[in-house]
């Protein structure tokens, strides 16, 4: 009985994690966020590619990721030329992923680099299918800077989503899937900018786990939640509504 003293998930820095950050007009937190994500893989001895997707910000990025990469630093840039917006950018950066396990992030730094490494581990050590880095969970928090209606606005977005899933943040941009439960997904639709929603249902996650996260306030460039953005939800919802009752 000795493989029963074995602990084969014991070992999350043999599975390479791709990080993707979709981008506009995001330069100036571009630097640092990759820095802080370095630090934290490289604390934990986690093999990582960092995959910045830019809609063609035009703001000196390229630049930007070229010197992070002559610095070492594991980082590259698809930029897109014709196409807009963070849903479709993260899908695309995960269709060109090298890693074992998939990450969505935001660029503006309210998503904690520091709580990659607990998300990891969930997916290796507990088999979880997918991990939202949770501002609502026991031990989460947001920005004191949040103002009543982002957070009417956040709630409302939650409750929408309720008929497809338990997880208390949903709308969280901050989330981590294997790969091999990402490609279990077919036929993504999605529109505007609530991309984990669209693969929880369509990935037939099961096993949903939420981390708690302090959600930080962006610290440069402005905010890209528009009203078109909040009405393009209402439409997900709708795409969404109709695929869970043709598969039921």
């Amino acid at each position: 009985m000795l493989f029963l003293s074995l602990n084969p998930v014991s070992k999350p820095s043999l599975s390479k994690t791709s990080i993707v950050v979709p981008t506009y007009m995001e330069a100036e937190n571009v630097d640092m966020l990759t820095r802080r994500i370095h630090k934290t893989m490289t604390e934990y001895n986690m093999s990582y590619e960092i995959i910045f997707v830019d809609d063609n910000s035009q703001d000196g990025i390229e630049k930007i990721i070229s010197d992070l990469s002559a610095e070492g630093l594991n980082v590259r840039l698809i930029q897109r030329k014709d196409e807009r917006g963070l849903s479709s950018a993260v899908l695309r950066g995960f269709s060109e992923a090298e890693g074992e396990i998939l990450v969505c992030m935001d660029a503006d730094l309210s998503h904690p680099p520091e709580a990659i490494h607990v998300m990891i581990n969930k997916i290796v050590k507990d088999n979880a299918e997918f991990v939202i880095g949770s501002r609502y969970v026991n031990g989460g928090s947001t920005d004191h800077k949040w103002t009543i209606y982002r957070r009417i606005n956040s709630s409302i977005a939650t409750l929408f989503a309720k008929p497809f899933t338990t997880a208390k943040d949903p709308m969280s941009g901050f989330f981590a899937i294997p790969e091999r439960v990402y490609k279990r997904g077919n036929s993504f639709n999605p529109i505007g900018y609530k991309i984990a929603l669209e693969l929880i249902v369509r990935c037939k996650c099961e096993k949903i786990v939420e981390v708690p996260i302090h959600f930080s306030d962006r610290k440069c460039g402005e905010s890209k939640l528009t009203l078109k953005e909040q009405l393009n939800y209402l439409v997900h919802i709708k795409r969404l509504m109709g695929y869970k009752l043709k598969h039921l």
